[in-house]
C-alpha cells in the first residue's frame, strides 16, 4: 500500500510539473495562487427604498421574510425610505426598544420621509406608517438599518384593516381628488349617544361630519380622562374655525360638535402627536363641503 501511494503522489507531481528536474509546461508560470482573486468579507442584507412587498408590516425584518414585488401588482406594504440608526442607538448591543430614544428618532424620520414620498401630510389620508428594524441576529452581525413602511388602511375612523392595493403610493396625495384623502362622513350613534360607526361618504351626498385638518398636541400626554379630551377638542375647534370661517369663540359649541382622533398610545409614545380633527353636526343632512362657507354654512343651532 505504501508503494502504491508513493507512485500515485509521484504521478500527480509529474502532471503538475513539480517533480524534480521538470520545468513548467507551456503557458504555466509555476505559481498556482498569484491569479486568484482575494476573498472579501461577507456583507449583511440591507433592504431597498421605493419597493413594494407582499407581506404586511412587521416590526422585525429578516432576510428570509423579505419579498419584493412589482408595485403594479397586489401588495400590502411599501418602503419609502431606508436609513441607519445613529449613535448612541447604533452602539447598543441590540435593536432599539419600542419606547427608546432611538425608536422615537427613527419614527420621526419616517414621519417626515413618508410625507415627502406621498406628496402631502400622510395623516390627511387613509394611511398608516411603521418602522421595521433588523433582527437581533442581524444586529449582532452589524446591521443598523431601519425601514420606513407606509400602508393603506380601509378606514381611519373604524380602526380599519390593512388593504391589499395595486399601484405605488409615491406622490399619490398630490392629486386633490385622490380617494385616499379624508373627506366627509356619516356618523351613526349607539343607544348611549356615543359614536357607533363613522363610514366615509362623498361630500356631495348626505353626511353629518367632515375632516378639517391635523392638530398637533405638542407635549400633552395621551388622552384618557375627560379633562384631557377637552384640550384635544379645543385644539380641533381651532381648526374647525379656520376651515369653515367661523369665530373660534364660546358659541362654536352651539354650531358644531367635534371629533378628535389621535393615533394609538403605542405610536403616541413614539412621538406621533398628530390628531385628526372633524366637525360634526348631529342630526344634519349636509350635501356639500363646509370649507369656507362661514357662519351661513355653519350657523348657531343649539343655543
Amino acid at each position: 500500500m505504501r508503494y502504491r501511494l508513493g507512485v500515485a503522489v509521484a504521478a500527480v507531481l509529474a502532471v503538475l510539473g513539480l517533480a524534480t528536474g521538470c520545468g513548467n509546461p507551456a503557458g504555466v508560470d509555476g505559481n498556482l495562487l498569484n491569479n486568484w482573486q482575494q476573498l472579501v468579507a461577507p456583507t449583511g442584507f440591507t433592504p431597498a427604498a421605493g419597493t413594494c412587498h407582499l407581506a404586511s408590516f412587521a416590526q422585525v425584518g429578516t432576510r428570509a421574510s423579505y419579498e419584493e414585488t412589482d408595485c403594479k401588482l397586489r401588495h400590502r406594504a411599501e418602503t419609502v425610505y431606508v436609513g441607519n440608526y445613529p449613535s448612541p442607538a447604533a452602539d447598543a448591543s441590540a435593536p432599539p426598544a419600542t419606547d427608546s430614544a432611538g425608536a422615537r428618532t427613527a419614527y420621526r424620520t419616517c414621519d417626515l420621509k413618508t410625507t415627502q414620498y406621498v406628496g402631502a401630510p400622510w395623516r390627511t389620508a387613509r394611511l398608516w406608517i411603521g418602522v421595521t428594524h433588523p433582527s437581533a441576529a442581524a444586529w449582532t452581525g452589524g446591521a443598523r438599518w431601519f425601514r420606513c413602511e407606509v400602508l393603506e388602511i380601509s378606514s381611519i375612523e373604524d380602526d380599519g384593516g390593512l388593504v391589499q392595493r395595486t399601484g405605488t403610493l409615491k406622490d399619490a396625495l398630490e392629486d386633490p381628488a385622490s380617494d385616499l384623502l379624508l373627506t366627509c362622513y356619516a356618523i351613526k350613534l349607539d343607544s348611549a349617544g356615543a359614536i357607533k360607526t363613522m363610514p366615509a361618504a362623498s361630500c356631495g351626498v348626505k353626511h353629518n361630519a367632515e375632516f378639517v385638518g391635523i392638530w398637533y398636541a405638542g407635549e400633552l400626554g395621551y388622552p384618557e380622562k375627560d379633562t384631557m379630551w377637552g384640550k384635544f377638542h379645543d385644539g380641533c375647534r381651532e381648526l374647525i374655525a379656520l376651515y369653515v370661517g367661523v369665530p373660534d369663540d364660546a358659541n362654536q359649541q352651539y354650531r358644531t360638535g367635534v371629533v378628535s382622533l389621535p393615533g394609538g398610545d403605542d405610536v403616541w409614545a413614539l412621538g406621533d402627536h398628530g390628531v385628526r380633527c372633524y366637525l360634526w353636526v348631529d342630526g344634519a343632512a349636509l350635501t356639500s363641503s363646509l370649507h369656507g362657507k362661514g357662519v351661513k354654512g355653519l350657523p348657531i343651532l343649539y343655543k
